[in-house]
């Protein structure tokens, strides 16, 4: 799925807004002064955000473009030209910031997905992000999941209904719960529920739901309980799970593991842009 552009555009607009304010105070030494300049990857590793320095171009003026030399989701060494920016000086410096800002943190959060994938090395398993990003940048953190190879869990609270205790428990029971979000719902939404005892699992799995995520369980309770759930229901894992003891959970025949730190404990990506 590629980055949403009309939705990112309104976004990049008020970014702008909060960095130049009412103008760059230095944009009358450049403005008119063309230029050529290179972003730089000074880490290795798997790059996302390159549609982002042409759109803040376009924003400013349109008088500079951006060339990618790689793209979303490839997996670069240390050293490696990202891309190239042409145009009026003035253009190019006021996106800057702004460009590796984004780039930076989106290009992190790809290459510790890409990090989770290969360890966990399950065909089977897919790994899933969390709403647990910063506010005002999902749609960012959420497209870097992706280039990582990595998959989307709901966007919002809009997408899927989630099911915790807090929820049932105001209603009265995990299936009447249920029984009220089908009736409201209808057939079109999905509808989950996190499980962290047997009872629960097995109420889960009598109404029926979509998809069931076992939650903060260790593997051998994952493995125990999974060839109870129908087929038809889809499993996920999720809560506390690390680097470190995601290989545990390969091969237990889960759906999806959701893993919170991918973005709300991002590593930016170390990226540089220099003027020829």
């Amino acid at each position: 799925m590629p980055l949403n552009v009309n939705a990112v555009l309104p976004l990049l607009r008020g970014f702008i807004r909060e960095d130049l304010g009412t103008g760059d105070l230095t944009a009358s030494l450049l403005e008119g002064r063309p230029a050529t300049g290179r972003y730089n990857l000074k880490t290795a590793g798997t790059v996302a955000g390159q549609q982002l320095p042409g759109l803040l171009y376009h924003l400013l003026g349109d008088d500079a473009a951006y060339t990618p030399e790689v793209q979303d989701g490839e997996t670069v060494a240390a050293g490696t030209v990202l891309g190239t920016a042409t145009g009026n000086m003035a253009t190019i410096l006021a996106a800057e910031r702004l460009s590796l800002n984004l780039m930076q943190r989106m290009s992190g959060i790809a290459t510790t997905t890409r990090t989770a994938v290969q360890t966990l090395a399950d065909d089977h398993t897919q790994i899933l992000d969390t709403r647990k990003t910063a506010p005002g940048l999902r749609v960012f953190d959420k497209y870097a999941v992706r280039c990582g190879g990595g998959l989307n869990h709901r966007m919002g609270l809009y997408d899927l209904a989630m099911l915790k205790d807090n929820h049932w428990h105001a209603v009265g029971s995990l299936t009447a719960a249920v029984q009220q979000l089908r009736t409201v719902l209808g057939p079109a939404k999905k509808i989950e529920v996190e499980v962290e005892t047997d009872t629960e699992l097995q109420a889960a799995i009598d109404a029926q739901v979509d998809i069931i995520m076992f939650d903060n369980q260790r593997p051998d309770v994952v493995r125990a309980w999974q060839p109870r759930v129908p087929a038809e229901i889809q499993t996920e894992i999720s809560g506390g799970i690390t680097l470190e003891t995601l290989p545990d959970y390969a091969g237990t025949g889960a759906d999806f593991l959701s893993l919170g730190f991918l973005t709300n404990r991002v590593v930016n990506l170390d990226i540089g842009f220099d003027l020829d």
